[in-house]
Protein backbone atom coordinates (compact mmCIF):
# COMPACT_ATOMS: atom_id res chain seq x y z
CA UNK A 1 0.00 0.00 0.00
CA UNK A 2 2.73 2.11 0.80
CA UNK A 3 4.07 1.73 -2.61
CA UNK A 4 0.73 2.62 -4.27
CA UNK A 5 0.72 6.19 -2.01
CA UNK A 6 4.18 7.03 -3.03
CA UNK A 7 3.33 6.26 -6.62
CA UNK A 8 -0.13 8.33 -6.26
CA UNK A 9 2.20 11.55 -4.96
CA UNK A 10 5.18 11.01 -7.78
CA UNK A 11 2.74 11.79 -10.30
CA UNK A 12 0.38 14.68 -8.22
CA UNK A 13 4.11 16.24 -7.40
CA UNK A 14 5.05 15.70 -11.13
CA UNK A 15 1.29 17.48 -12.41
CA UNK A 16 2.37 20.25 -10.06
CA UNK A 17 6.24 20.84 -11.08
CA UNK A 18 5.28 20.61 -14.69
CA UNK A 19 2.10 22.95 -14.34
CA UNK A 20 4.45 25.12 -12.68
CA UNK A 21 7.09 25.06 -15.21
CA UNK A 22 4.61 25.74 -18.02
CA UNK A 23 2.63 28.66 -16.37
CA UNK A 24 6.37 30.14 -16.39
CA UNK A 25 7.32 29.79 -19.93
CA UNK A 26 6.60 33.07 -21.62
CA UNK A 27 5.55 31.19 -25.41
CA UNK A 28 2.80 31.78 -27.76
CA UNK A 29 -0.45 29.57 -27.01
CA UNK A 30 0.32 29.01 -23.26
CA UNK A 31 -3.54 28.42 -22.15
CA UNK A 32 -3.65 25.59 -24.34
CA UNK A 33 -0.25 24.13 -23.49
CA UNK A 34 -0.99 24.11 -20.40
CA UNK A 35 -4.56 22.88 -20.80
CA UNK A 36 -2.83 19.76 -22.71
CA UNK A 37 -0.31 18.83 -20.30
CA UNK A 38 -2.83 18.93 -17.41
CA UNK A 39 -5.31 16.77 -19.45
CA UNK A 40 -2.49 14.15 -19.89
CA UNK A 41 -1.97 13.72 -16.50
CA UNK A 42 -5.25 13.68 -15.47
CA UNK A 43 -5.72 10.50 -18.25
CA UNK A 44 -2.61 8.88 -16.08
CA UNK A 45 -4.40 9.19 -12.85
CA UNK A 46 -7.61 8.39 -14.16
CA UNK A 47 -6.48 4.85 -15.99
CA UNK A 48 -4.44 4.12 -12.68
CA UNK A 49 -7.87 4.60 -10.34
CA UNK A 50 -9.61 2.58 -12.82
CA UNK A 51 -7.36 -0.10 -12.32
CA UNK A 52 -7.44 -0.30 -8.43
CA UNK A 53 -10.24 -2.12 -6.33
CA UNK A 54 -12.44 -0.37 -4.61
CA UNK A 55 -11.21 -1.15 -0.84
CA UNK A 56 -7.29 0.18 -2.38
CA UNK A 57 -8.80 3.38 -3.49
CA UNK A 58 -10.16 4.00 -0.16
CA UNK A 59 -7.40 3.12 1.76
CA UNK A 60 -5.18 5.31 -0.53
CA UNK A 61 -7.67 8.56 0.01
CA UNK A 62 -7.02 8.01 3.76
CA UNK A 63 -3.16 7.60 3.49
CA UNK A 64 -3.17 10.62 1.84
CA UNK A 65 -2.99 14.55 2.30
CA UNK A 66 -6.11 16.01 1.98
CA UNK A 67 -5.24 18.08 -0.64
CA UNK A 68 -4.19 15.30 -2.81
CA UNK A 69 -7.28 13.50 -2.05
CA UNK A 70 -9.47 16.32 -3.31
CA UNK A 71 -7.72 15.82 -6.31
CA UNK A 72 -8.17 12.61 -6.80
CA UNK A 73 -11.52 12.02 -5.87
CA UNK A 74 -13.35 14.32 -8.48
CA UNK A 75 -11.46 11.46 -11.08
CA UNK A 76 -13.30 8.82 -10.19
CA UNK A 77 -16.52 7.89 -11.92
CA UNK A 78 -19.72 8.49 -10.13
CA UNK A 79 -20.83 5.16 -9.88
CA UNK A 80 -17.17 4.34 -8.00
CA UNK A 81 -16.92 7.24 -5.39
CA UNK A 82 -21.33 5.79 -4.35
CA UNK A 83 -18.89 2.33 -3.69
CA UNK A 84 -15.19 4.03 -2.06
CA UNK A 85 -17.38 6.18 -0.01
CA UNK A 86 -18.92 2.89 1.87
CA UNK A 87 -14.88 1.77 3.04
CA UNK A 88 -13.47 5.49 3.26
CA UNK A 89 -13.12 6.48 7.29
CA UNK A 90 -16.34 8.76 8.31
CA UNK A 91 -13.90 12.03 8.69
CA UNK A 92 -12.40 11.49 5.13
CA UNK A 93 -15.50 11.01 4.09
CA UNK A 94 -16.90 14.03 4.80
CA UNK A 95 -13.76 16.28 3.39
CA UNK A 96 -13.70 14.58 0.34
CA UNK A 97 -18.05 14.82 -0.24
CA UNK A 98 -18.96 17.22 1.79
CA UNK A 99 -20.90 15.04 4.01
CA UNK A 100 -22.29 13.11 1.44
CA UNK A 101 -23.34 9.74 2.56
CA UNK A 102 -23.34 6.14 0.40
CA UNK A 103 -26.62 4.91 -0.87
CA UNK A 104 -28.15 1.81 -1.96
CA UNK A 105 -29.29 1.26 -5.19
CA UNK A 106 -33.43 1.04 -5.60
CA UNK A 107 -34.16 -2.71 -4.88
CA UNK A 108 -30.57 -3.75 -4.25
CA UNK A 109 -31.43 -4.04 -0.63
CA UNK A 110 -34.87 -5.35 1.10
CA UNK A 111 -34.99 -4.97 5.18
CA UNK A 112 -38.39 -6.18 6.80
CA UNK A 113 -39.46 -6.33 10.69
CA UNK A 114 -42.33 -8.06 12.28
CA UNK A 115 -45.36 -5.86 13.18
CA UNK A 116 -48.65 -7.99 14.56
CA UNK A 117 -47.74 -11.08 12.95
CA UNK A 118 -46.73 -9.49 9.83
CA UNK A 119 -43.69 -8.55 7.67
CA UNK A 120 -43.39 -4.73 7.39
CA UNK A 121 -40.49 -3.26 4.97
CA UNK A 122 -38.58 -0.75 6.37
CA UNK A 123 -36.99 1.59 3.60
CA UNK A 124 -33.15 1.13 3.54
CA UNK A 125 -31.91 4.14 1.21
CA UNK A 126 -28.09 4.80 3.32
CA UNK A 127 -26.46 3.83 5.86
CA UNK A 128 -28.69 6.24 8.42
CA UNK A 129 -31.34 3.92 7.51
CA UNK A 130 -29.80 0.66 9.57
CA UNK A 131 -29.53 2.63 13.21
CA UNK A 132 -31.43 1.33 15.50
CA UNK A 133 -34.15 -1.25 12.99
CA UNK A 134 -34.58 -4.49 14.66
CA UNK A 135 -35.40 -6.65 11.32
CA UNK A 136 -36.06 -10.67 11.37
CA UNK A 137 -34.93 -10.39 7.05
CA UNK A 138 -32.52 -8.66 5.57
CA UNK A 139 -32.71 -9.47 1.63
CA UNK A 140 -29.45 -7.93 -0.63
CA UNK A 141 -30.19 -8.53 -4.02
CA UNK A 142 -26.66 -7.47 -5.89
CA UNK A 143 -25.66 -5.55 -3.36
CA UNK A 144 -21.30 -5.04 -3.91
CA UNK A 145 -18.37 -6.16 -1.79
CA UNK A 146 -18.76 -2.80 -0.21
CA UNK A 147 -22.35 -2.82 0.61
CA UNK A 148 -21.71 -6.14 2.24
CA UNK A 149 -18.85 -5.48 4.51
CA UNK A 150 -21.22 -2.38 5.65
CA UNK A 151 -24.13 -4.65 6.39
CA UNK A 152 -22.18 -7.46 7.55
CA UNK A 153 -19.97 -5.00 10.07
CA UNK A 154 -23.19 -3.72 11.28
CA UNK A 155 -24.55 -6.54 12.37
CA UNK A 156 -21.10 -8.53 13.36
CA UNK A 157 -21.03 -11.06 10.69
CA UNK A 158 -19.11 -11.49 7.34
CA UNK A 159 -21.48 -11.85 4.33
CA UNK A 160 -20.35 -13.81 1.20
CA UNK A 161 -21.08 -13.24 -2.30
CA UNK A 162 -23.47 -16.16 -3.67
CA UNK A 163 -21.92 -16.36 -6.48
CA UNK A 164 -18.42 -17.40 -5.20
CA UNK A 165 -19.87 -20.52 -2.91
CA UNK A 166 -21.38 -22.17 -6.46
CA UNK A 167 -18.06 -24.66 -6.03
CA UNK A 168 -18.33 -25.60 -2.74
CA UNK A 169 -19.03 -29.10 -1.95
CA UNK A 170 -21.73 -30.36 -0.65
CA UNK A 171 -20.92 -31.06 2.98
CA UNK A 172 -19.69 -27.39 2.95
CA UNK A 173 -22.66 -25.83 2.13
CA UNK A 174 -24.67 -26.27 4.84
CA UNK A 175 -22.92 -25.57 8.19
CA UNK A 176 -23.26 -24.60 11.74
CA UNK A 177 -20.21 -21.81 12.91
CA UNK A 178 -18.97 -21.67 16.43
CA UNK A 179 -20.84 -19.43 17.54
CA UNK A 180 -24.39 -20.48 16.39
CA UNK A 181 -24.70 -18.92 13.07
CA UNK A 182 -26.42 -21.10 10.38
CA UNK A 183 -24.81 -20.68 7.18
CA UNK A 184 -26.61 -22.54 3.93
CA UNK A 185 -26.17 -22.35 -0.10
CA UNK A 186 -29.22 -23.09 -2.02
CA UNK A 187 -29.52 -23.32 -5.50
CA UNK A 188 -33.83 -21.75 -6.50
CA UNK A 189 -35.13 -22.46 -9.74
CA UNK A 190 -35.24 -19.18 -12.42
CA UNK A 191 -38.03 -20.27 -15.12
CA UNK A 192 -38.80 -17.64 -17.65
CA UNK A 193 -39.38 -17.13 -21.07
CA UNK A 194 -38.36 -20.96 -21.78
CA UNK A 195 -34.73 -20.28 -20.08
CA UNK A 196 -34.33 -21.67 -17.01
CA UNK A 197 -31.32 -21.66 -15.02
CA UNK A 198 -30.50 -22.08 -11.32
CA UNK A 199 -29.29 -19.41 -9.25
CA UNK A 200 -27.13 -19.32 -5.93
CA UNK A 201 -28.94 -17.98 -2.64
CA UNK A 202 -27.07 -17.57 0.33
CA UNK A 203 -28.61 -18.03 3.57
CA UNK A 204 -26.88 -17.33 7.35
CA UNK A 205 -29.18 -17.08 10.18
CA UNK A 206 -27.92 -14.37 13.15
CA UNK A 207 -29.29 -13.56 16.19
CA UNK A 208 -32.42 -13.95 15.18
CA UNK A 209 -31.81 -12.28 11.93
CA UNK A 210 -31.84 -14.03 8.34
CA UNK A 211 -29.45 -12.76 5.54
CA UNK A 212 -30.32 -13.86 2.23
CA UNK A 213 -27.89 -12.83 -0.48
CA UNK A 214 -28.60 -13.24 -3.93
CA UNK A 215 -26.99 -11.62 -7.64
CA UNK A 216 -30.52 -12.35 -9.41
CA UNK A 217 -34.27 -11.18 -9.05
CA UNK A 218 -36.30 -14.66 -7.66
CA UNK A 219 -40.29 -14.60 -8.42
CA UNK A 220 -40.10 -16.70 -4.72
CA UNK A 221 -39.02 -13.75 -2.82
CA UNK A 222 -41.34 -11.47 -4.65
CA UNK A 223 -44.21 -14.32 -3.59
CA UNK A 224 -42.86 -14.68 0.08
CA UNK A 225 -42.84 -10.91 0.27
CA UNK A 226 -46.60 -10.42 -0.69
CA UNK A 227 -47.66 -13.58 0.98
CA UNK A 228 -46.08 -11.96 4.32
CA UNK A 229 -47.19 -8.44 4.30
CA UNK A 230 -50.78 -9.76 3.30
CA UNK A 231 -51.63 -12.51 5.68
CA UNK A 232 -51.24 -11.92 9.31
CA UNK A 233 -49.49 -14.80 11.23
CA UNK A 234 -47.91 -15.99 8.35
CA UNK A 235 -44.11 -15.81 9.87
CA UNK A 236 -43.06 -15.36 13.47
CA UNK A 237 -39.62 -15.47 12.97
CA UNK A 238 -36.90 -15.33 10.70
CA UNK A 239 -37.09 -19.23 10.47
CA UNK A 240 -40.32 -19.21 9.36
CA UNK A 241 -39.30 -17.13 6.90
CA UNK A 242 -36.65 -19.59 5.47
CA UNK A 243 -38.97 -22.24 5.78
CA UNK A 244 -41.75 -20.90 3.36
CA UNK A 245 -38.84 -19.29 0.95
CA UNK A 246 -37.89 -23.12 0.30
CA UNK A 247 -41.88 -23.93 0.74
CA UNK A 248 -42.53 -21.41 -2.20
CA UNK A 249 -39.37 -22.51 -4.00
CA UNK A 250 -40.80 -25.93 -4.32
CA UNK A 251 -44.08 -24.83 -5.42
CA UNK A 252 -42.50 -22.22 -8.16
CA UNK A 253 -40.87 -26.05 -9.14
CA UNK A 254 -44.43 -27.83 -8.97
CA UNK A 255 -45.83 -25.56 -11.35
CA UNK A 256 -42.93 -25.39 -13.87
CA UNK A 257 -43.77 -29.54 -13.49
CA UNK A 258 -47.22 -28.38 -14.56
CA UNK A 259 -45.73 -26.80 -17.67
CA UNK A 260 -43.48 -29.58 -18.93
CA UNK A 261 -46.81 -31.85 -18.75
CA UNK A 262 -48.50 -29.36 -20.84
CA UNK A 263 -45.29 -29.16 -23.38
CA UNK A 264 -45.14 -32.90 -23.35
CA UNK A 265 -48.72 -33.34 -23.80
CA UNK A 266 -48.77 -31.12 -27.29
CA UNK A 267 -45.71 -32.99 -28.51
CA UNK A 268 -46.92 -36.50 -27.68
CA UNK A 269 -50.11 -36.04 -29.98
CA UNK A 270 -47.31 -34.67 -32.78
CA UNK A 271 -45.25 -37.49 -32.06
CA UNK A 272 -48.20 -40.22 -32.14
CA UNK A 273 -49.81 -39.01 -35.35
CA UNK A 274 -49.46 -40.49 -38.71
CA UNK A 275 -46.42 -39.50 -40.15
CA UNK A 276 -43.72 -36.48 -39.47
CA UNK A 277 -41.59 -34.84 -41.65
CA UNK A 278 -37.74 -34.86 -40.71
CA UNK A 279 -38.24 -30.73 -40.32
CA UNK A 280 -41.31 -31.26 -37.60
CA UNK A 281 -39.02 -34.46 -36.28
CA UNK A 282 -36.01 -31.79 -35.58
CA UNK A 283 -37.90 -29.31 -33.87
CA UNK A 284 -39.87 -31.72 -31.81
CA UNK A 285 -36.24 -33.25 -30.53
CA UNK A 286 -35.26 -30.11 -29.40
CA UNK A 287 -38.75 -29.08 -27.54
CA UNK A 288 -38.09 -32.48 -26.00
CA UNK A 289 -34.09 -31.63 -24.91
CA UNK A 290 -35.34 -28.28 -23.40
CA UNK A 291 -38.22 -30.07 -21.56
CA UNK A 292 -35.66 -32.73 -20.70
CA UNK A 293 -32.92 -30.21 -19.27
CA UNK A 294 -35.38 -28.13 -17.52
CA UNK A 295 -36.97 -31.61 -15.53
CA UNK A 296 -33.25 -32.43 -14.67
CA UNK A 297 -32.68 -28.85 -13.20
CA UNK A 298 -36.30 -29.18 -11.50
CA UNK A 299 -35.27 -31.94 -10.04
CA UNK A 300 -31.69 -31.40 -8.96
CA UNK A 301 -32.73 -28.42 -7.36
CA UNK A 302 -35.49 -30.18 -5.08
CA UNK A 303 -33.41 -32.17 -4.17
CA UNK A 304 -30.84 -29.66 -3.32
CA UNK A 305 -33.76 -28.29 -0.64
CA UNK A 306 -34.50 -31.45 0.24
CA UNK A 307 -30.59 -31.75 2.10
CA UNK A 308 -31.20 -27.83 3.24
CA UNK A 309 -33.85 -28.85 4.90
CA UNK A 310 -32.73 -31.87 6.71
CA UNK A 311 -30.10 -30.01 8.01
CA UNK A 312 -32.44 -27.82 9.36
CA UNK A 313 -34.01 -30.53 11.37
CA UNK A 314 -30.72 -31.91 11.85
CA UNK A 315 -29.53 -28.48 13.72
CA UNK A 316 -32.67 -28.80 16.56
CA UNK A 317 -32.96 -24.96 16.12
CA UNK A 318 -36.96 -25.02 15.17
CA UNK A 319 -39.97 -25.45 16.98
CA UNK A 320 -42.27 -27.74 17.06
CA UNK A 321 -44.79 -26.15 14.49
CA UNK A 322 -41.53 -25.50 12.14
CA UNK A 323 -40.27 -28.84 12.34
CA UNK A 324 -43.89 -29.97 10.78
CA UNK A 325 -43.84 -27.20 8.24
CA UNK A 326 -40.31 -28.78 7.38
CA UNK A 327 -41.67 -32.31 7.14
CA UNK A 328 -44.51 -31.29 5.53
CA UNK A 329 -42.45 -29.37 2.57
CA UNK A 330 -40.36 -32.96 2.40
CA UNK A 331 -43.47 -34.52 1.31
CA UNK A 332 -44.16 -32.57 -1.49
CA UNK A 333 -40.31 -32.82 -2.38
CA UNK A 334 -41.03 -36.22 -2.76
CA UNK A 335 -43.78 -36.19 -4.18
CA UNK A 336 -42.29 -34.24 -7.04
CA UNK A 337 -39.31 -36.58 -7.26
CA UNK A 338 -41.91 -39.09 -8.34
CA UNK A 339 -43.53 -37.00 -11.12
CA UNK A 340 -39.63 -35.83 -12.27
CA UNK A 341 -39.18 -39.82 -12.77
CA UNK A 342 -42.27 -40.41 -14.63
CA UNK A 343 -41.39 -37.16 -16.65
CA UNK A 344 -38.10 -38.88 -17.70
CA UNK A 345 -39.31 -42.24 -18.61
CA UNK A 346 -42.27 -40.08 -20.62
CA UNK A 347 -39.39 -37.72 -22.64
CA UNK A 348 -37.30 -41.08 -22.62
CA UNK A 349 -40.52 -42.58 -24.71
CA UNK A 350 -41.48 -39.35 -26.70
CA UNK A 351 -37.78 -39.23 -28.02
CA UNK A 352 -37.40 -43.63 -28.79
CA UNK A 353 -40.93 -42.77 -31.02
CA UNK A 354 -39.58 -39.66 -32.85
CA UNK A 355 -36.19 -41.25 -33.86
CA UNK A 356 -38.12 -44.45 -34.31
CA UNK A 357 -40.40 -42.02 -37.29
CA UNK A 358 -36.90 -40.39 -38.82
CA UNK A 359 -35.65 -43.73 -39.11
CA UNK A 360 -39.24 -44.86 -41.16
CA UNK A 361 -38.78 -41.85 -43.49
CA UNK A 362 -35.34 -43.08 -44.03
CA UNK A 363 -36.35 -46.83 -44.79
CA UNK A 364 -39.06 -45.15 -46.78
CA UNK A 365 -36.50 -43.84 -48.92
CA UNK A 366 -33.95 -46.53 -48.88
CA UNK A 367 -36.58 -48.83 -50.19
CA UNK A 368 -37.74 -45.67 -52.57
CA UNK A 369 -33.95 -46.32 -54.41
CA UNK A 370 -34.28 -49.93 -54.28
CA UNK A 371 -37.64 -49.99 -56.41
CA UNK A 372 -35.75 -47.57 -58.63
CA UNK A 373 -32.39 -49.84 -58.71
CA UNK A 374 -34.93 -53.02 -59.75
CA UNK A 375 -36.73 -51.24 -62.36
CA UNK A 376 -33.63 -49.85 -64.37
CA UNK A 377 -31.10 -53.53 -63.83
CA UNK A 378 -33.36 -54.93 -66.73
CA UNK A 379 -32.56 -51.72 -68.69
CA UNK A 380 -29.08 -51.24 -67.75
CA UNK A 381 -28.46 -54.68 -69.13
CA UNK A 382 -30.42 -54.33 -72.41
CA UNK A 383 -28.23 -51.23 -72.66
CA UNK A 384 -25.60 -52.68 -72.44
CA UNK A 385 -26.24 -55.24 -75.19
CA UNK A 386 -27.18 -52.09 -77.50
CA UNK A 387 -23.89 -51.35 -77.08
CA UNK A 388 -22.35 -53.79 -78.33
CA UNK A 389 -21.07 -54.39 -81.78
CA UNK A 390 -23.38 -57.87 -82.21
CA UNK A 391 -26.72 -55.54 -81.80
CA UNK A 392 -25.32 -53.42 -84.83
CA UNK A 393 -24.71 -56.94 -86.89
CA UNK A 394 -28.28 -58.02 -86.00
CA UNK A 395 -29.98 -54.63 -86.90
CA UNK A 396 -28.08 -54.36 -90.21
CA UNK A 397 -30.55 -53.02 -93.09
CA UNK A 398 -32.60 -51.28 -90.62
CA UNK A 399 -32.19 -47.71 -90.68
CA UNK A 400 -30.52 -46.85 -87.17
CA UNK A 401 -33.19 -44.20 -86.22
CA UNK A 402 -35.95 -47.41 -86.42
CA UNK A 403 -33.68 -49.91 -84.67
CA UNK A 404 -32.89 -47.45 -81.60
CA UNK A 405 -36.55 -46.35 -81.31
CA UNK A 406 -37.68 -49.53 -81.03
CA UNK A 407 -34.83 -50.99 -79.06
CA UNK A 408 -35.91 -47.72 -76.39
CA UNK A 409 -39.59 -48.46 -76.44
CA UNK A 410 -38.89 -52.37 -75.62
CA UNK A 411 -36.66 -51.02 -72.18
CA UNK A 412 -39.00 -48.83 -71.70
CA UNK A 413 -41.88 -51.56 -71.58
CA UNK A 414 -39.52 -53.67 -69.70
CA UNK A 415 -39.01 -51.08 -67.06
CA UNK A 416 -43.01 -50.82 -66.57
CA UNK A 417 -43.57 -53.84 -66.34
CA UNK A 418 -41.15 -54.62 -63.84
CA UNK A 419 -42.59 -51.23 -61.38
CA UNK A 420 -46.09 -53.13 -62.26
CA UNK A 421 -45.06 -56.87 -60.98
CA UNK A 422 -43.08 -54.75 -57.45
CA UNK A 423 -46.14 -52.85 -56.55
CA UNK A 424 -48.71 -56.04 -56.98
CA UNK A 425 -46.18 -58.17 -54.85
CA UNK A 426 -45.88 -55.55 -52.40
CA UNK A 427 -49.97 -54.90 -52.09
CA UNK A 428 -50.10 -58.54 -51.94
CA UNK A 429 -47.46 -58.69 -48.87
CA UNK A 430 -49.53 -56.08 -47.05
CA UNK A 431 -52.89 -57.85 -47.45
CA UNK A 432 -51.56 -61.09 -46.33
CA UNK A 433 -50.13 -59.37 -43.23
CA UNK A 434 -53.24 -57.54 -42.42
CA UNK A 435 -55.02 -61.12 -42.68
CA UNK A 436 -52.61 -62.26 -40.15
Amino acid sequence: MNTLVDKVSDLLKKQKRVAGMVHNQNMPRQAIVETLVQRQHLAELKTLLAQLPVIDIASLLDALPIEDGRQLWPLLAQGRQNDVLWEVSDERRDMLAGGREPVFNESQMNAFVLVDGSLQQIPIEGRNNLEGASPIWIDLLGASKAERNYVGSHFGLTLPDPDALTDLEISARYQIEDNGDIHLHSNFLLDREGLSRSVPVAFILHKGVLFSLRNEDLPVFRLQRRRARTQPGYVSDCTDVLLDLFGADVEYSADSLEDIYATLGKVGRQVLSEAISDQEAAAILGAIAEEEDLNGRIRGNILDTQRAINFLIRSKTMTSTQLDDGNQILRNIDSLNSHTSFLFDKINFLMDATIGFININQNRRINQLTVFGVVFTPINILAGMGGMSEFSMMTQGIPWPIAYGAFLLGAALIGVLTFTALKRLETRQLKLKKLR
